[in-house]
């Protein structure tokens, strides 16, 4: 139940409704605060949050805020179906680039009718997982219509059949020419260490921030000792899906204290002055 009164509940309510475009099943399109979104609404996290709140994730967008400007060059891993990537674009501009890897077929398919909608000819989709080397990959297979958190699926085993799962390219953020890097966003669940790896040519020739989510435990030390072995400084960014100041002005918190786990990676050459938390230990609830 909203915390607002009546006449709050009552007008937040119409906004959102005012805010769908189009309805066609499991599948809406909003006018959120970035632009123009298809998302699933059975989706969790992602689709649940562009339906309720017109938004997911703006803390962290805030922080890219202080990070890019027009004409950077990014690379979104792990662009699910571009709530992130559509700001990118917008932000770099036309005279920037973006490139995402997106290895859900479905979700890849989403991704590209929302760069559409948005005009976003700066980018770049790959329907490909980003990875330590070139190749395949599988993804498991899933039925889109029954709720799941579709943002939050790991690639499926090597040896997992058609009947599970579907074959996708695997491809290396080195195998893509770039004229430079400026910045590189990982979400790639569990597999950010080797999309590190497999961009090592690039971090260590452009020297570009990087933003990693790090909320594997069983995988967080290798993960952070892999990051400072490239020479990078390392902070915490613990930012909470819901936003009080979200797009359609919803006071309830569906969300409750669930936070992103994700690092901010600063070349240890680059000055920074920041409130963020130094990481200490690999485990974010301790340091």
């Amino acid at each position: 139940m909203s915390k607002a009164g009546p006449e709050v509940a009552t007008a937040v309510a119409a906004g959102a409704a005012a805010a769908l475009l189009h309805e066609h099943g499991h599948l809406r399109i909003k006018h959120c605060r970035h632009g123009l979104f298809i998302y699933n609404m059975l989706d969790r996290y992602v689709g649940r949050s562009l339906d309720r709140y017109g938004e997911i994730s703006e803390s962290e967008i805030a922080l890219f805020d202080q990070l890019l400007r027009p004409g950077s060059v990014s690379f979104d891993a792990g662009a699910n179906i571009g709530a992130h990537t559509v700001w990118l674009a917008k932000k770099v501009g036309a005279t920037g680039r973006v490139v995402t890897f997106e290895p859900q077929r479905v979700s890849h398919q989403m991704l590209c009718a929302n760069l559409a909608l948005n005009g976003c000819e700066n980018v770049y989709a790959l329907w490909a997982a980003a990875g330590k080397t070139g190749g395949s990959a599988r993804v498991p297979r899933l039925d889109y219509r029954a709720e799941n958190n579709f943002g939050g699926i790991p690639l499926a085993p090597a040896n997992s059949t058609d009947d599970t799962s579907e074959g996708v390219p695997a491809m290396r953020i080195d195998d893509v020419h770039v004229p430079r890097c400026d910045f590189i966003k990982i979400d790639v669940e569990g597999m950010e260490q080797e999309v590190v790896a497999g961009a090592e040519r690039t971090i260590r020739t452009y020297r570009p921030m990087l933003y990693v989510e790090n909320d594997r435990r069983e995988r967080a030390e290798a993960l952070v000792g892999a990051l400072r072995e490239m020479d990078y400084r390392l902070f915490w960014h613990l930012p909470r899906l819901f936003n009080a100041d979200n797009f359609f002005g919803e006071s309830e918190n569906v969300f409750g204290r669930i936070v992103s786990v994700n690092m901010l990676c600063v070349p240890s050459e680059r000055p920074i002055k920041t409130a963020l938390r130094e990481v200490q230990d690999a485990d974010w609830r301790k340091g």
